[in-house]
């Protein structure tokens, strides 16, 4: 199926769910969450107990290619990088959905959003924003700025967001992540860092009685893969690898 492991130097994809009540926090029903998700991917055998009531549960992340889970006080969260294809990365999305009702008591009602992320990123040393502009342009109402005799760009962040239905609860997001700062622009003296570009795909509000979270994250699937497809591939994602490749 579709991998995307040759378009960035790493990829990503990620779950969130956001809830509206808080999840319960108690020792027998987190590490009962974590054993449910270790049942079937014992692979996940790291777990973090950090402040603000936020726990985590990952892999070894020695390998380039990890999953990971975590549960907060109004969401939890799965995470793979580097998938062999996005589909081995929703079977983990999917079991942990599959058993958040139960481990975690989330009710469809308690929905405030539902995300689905799959993320690019682009190891550079150098300005992030000028190496932005000068891979995927700028708006032409702002073309102009960049003519500004002794101006540098120091703050370029595109995005987008779609709404794909009437009442604008599924969206979609394209943004452009750079991490140079003004200090790093001022001196000269870069680290390499990571340009990323973020597909969010976004379901708001509470499902309706015959909906699933897994069949939520299976629409959310298909609309993050063909925005990636059809749009961003050709038109975000190549034209930064080969304005890399060309410093």
């Amino acid at each position: 199926m579709n991998s995307y492991s040759t378009l960035a130097d790493d990829y990503y994809v990620n779950m969130n769910l956001s809830t509206e009540m808080e999840l319960p926090g108690n020792r027998e029903t987190v590490l009962h969450f974590f054993e449910q998700m270790q049942k079937k991917y014992p692979q996940l055998r790291n777990f973090y107990a950090r402040e603000q009531r936020n726990f985590v549960l990952e892999e070894d992340k020695d390998q380039g290619s990890y999953s990971w889970c975590s549960v907060e006080p109004r969401r939890f969260c799965a995470g793979q990088i580097n998938p062999s294809s996005v589909e081995q990365a929703l079977d983990l999305h999917r079991h942990a959905l599959e058993i958040a009702p139960y481990a975690l008591s989330i009710s469809p009602l308690d929905c405030e959003a539902l995300d689905l992320l799959v993320g690019f990123d682009f190891s550079y040393r150098g300005n992030h924003n000028q190496l932005i502009a000068e891979a995927l342009g700028v708006c032409p109402a702002m073309e102009s700025l960049l003519g500004i005799p002794g101006a540098t760009m120091i703050n370029n962040e595109p995005n987008l967001t779609l709404a794909l239905d009437e009442e604008c609860r599924l969206q979609c997001r394209l943004s452009v992540e750079p991490r140079t700062n003004a200090f790093q622009v001022r001196t000269g003296e870069y680290q390499e860092e990571q340009i990323s570009v973020y597909v969010t795909a976004r379901q708001y509000g509470s499902l309706a009685a015959d909906q699933t979270y897994a069949a939520t994250l299976d629409r959310l699937h298909r609309v993050c893969c063909e925005m990636i497809d059809n749009y961003v591939i050709d038109t975000v994602l190549q034209p930064l690898a080969r304005t890399i490749a060309l410093e």
